[in-house]
């Protein structure tokens, strides 16, 4: 399990969640730092994580990639003209890697990627104002957006066009599906509302002491939510209800949340279910939410960076497998077939393109490059073959 955090001070965070076993009846983890530098030329915004990727992205107009199994940047995407302001990433449910990455900014643009290699499929303009946030549906064929010119925004992943716009009357900060995909929320200063997916129908509105931050969906109905009261309150969306809240999880306001393990797979019922919070004042912290239906919980891991966070993301999926990227304009997979080759196209600084010949049969990967004059083949997509 990976955490990565954005800063305003341009540093990007990546820690990796490791168990400590001090004695047979008591379960710690750790916060081990994966890497630490200043990634973006300007603050950043948005992070976001599925698998072994990551991304983020800042006020200098860029998205920034990661891959979390080599804990190494892999590259960087320069379609935006704004900056960037929300990031999301589509896995299909059989896989642990991404298949798609989409992108918002602030000039009301939003950018389909393809995540394998990083290539721009589509880009549209949902919004006369700055996005946001959005949220990918589960199926990976829409996505909703909200943004400062007060409405919401239904994209259609699979067309790459916006196909049902309506003005909400106040600007919504957050928008999100529930795991299932059934439900959508939408945070406004202090209130969420809960939506059917089907026709946009209110459900019910919940009601927070103050402004709402960031915000997770978990499963059975479960919604966290973080802001300026510095607390993680767990909201039960089908009773409109607190199912229960950690006061004073941090001396600060909450500007990241995550749920973890139960999106791993190969999960156990004993494992505990663990959620990542961090807080403006640099803490990133790990907590056993089980715990806090009783009593306040005790946090099993903490990391503190020193800085002012931004975002906060995370990815369940447990590395049994890395894959070596050559200059970061694709990340590997971890199940790729013996057999199988895989063909990465880079756009180099002089205008070529390089293809890269990842041999997987072997334990120590050979690349045969060449160089074509061709900068049309830069937008090629990735390509396997069979020997």
């Amino acid at each position: 399990m990976s955490l990565i955090a954005g800063s305003y001070e341009r540093f990007i965070w990546g820690f990796k969640l490791k168990p400590l076993m001090p004695s047979p009846d008591q379960k710690t983890l750790t916060l081990t730092p994966l890497f630490s530098y200043p990634s973006h030329l300007s603050s950043i915004t948005t992070v976001a994580a599925a698998g072994p990727a990551a991304a983020s992205g800042g006020y200098d107009d860029t998205i920034q990639l990661y891959d979390l199994s080599a804990a190494s940047s892999i590259g960087s995407l320069h379609d935006h003209s704004a900056s960037v302001t929300s990031l999301s990433f589509f896995s299909p449910p059989n896989l642990s890697v991404p298949r798609n990455l989409i992108s918002a900014d602030a000039d009301g643009s939003v950018c389909i990627y393809d995540a394998d290699p990083f290539v721009l499929l589509k880009t549209l303009r949902p919004h006369k104002k700055a996005v946001n946030d959005l949220s990918v549906h589960p199926s990976g064929k829409l996505a909703l957006t909200v943004g400062h010119d007060e409405c919401l925004a239904m994209i259609n992943l699979v067309r790459g066009r916006r196909s049902f716009f309506c003005r909400l009357g106040r600007e919504a900060s957050l928008v999100k599906f529930d795991c299932g995909g059934d439900k959508f929320f939408m945070a406004m200063e202090e209130k969420i509302s809960v939506h059917e997916a089907e026709d946009a129908k209110i459900v019910c509105e919940l009601e927070n002491r103050k402004r709402v931050l960031c915000a997770a969906p978990s499963e059975n109905g479960v919604l966290y939510t973080g802001g300026e009261d510095r607390s993680i309150t767990a909201w039960d969306t089908n009773s409109g209800k607190v199912a229960y809240c950690i006061e004073d999880a941090h001396s600060a306001r909450v500007k990241g949340i995550v749920v973890l393990t139960k999106n791993a797979g190969s999960v156990s019922d004993d494992d505990p279910y663990l959620v990542g919070s961090a807080s403006s004042d640099g803490v990133i912290r790990v907590w056993d939410v089980r715990m806090a239906v009783k009593e306040k919980p005790n946090p099993l891991a903490e990391a503190i960076t020193k800085s002012r966070i931004t975002s906060l993301a995370g990815s369940s999926v447990k590395f049994t497998m890395t894959s070596e990227i050559c200059l970061g304009r694709s990340v590997g997979r971890q199940e790729i077939k013996a057999k199988r080759c895989l063909v990465m196209n880079i756009e180099t600084a002089t205008g070529w393109t390089r293809w890269y010949r990842e041999d997987m049969m072997e334990q120590q990967k050979d690349y045969n490059i060449i160089e074509i004059p061709d900068q049309r083949l830069a937008t090629l997509v990735s390509l396997y073959m069979a020997f």
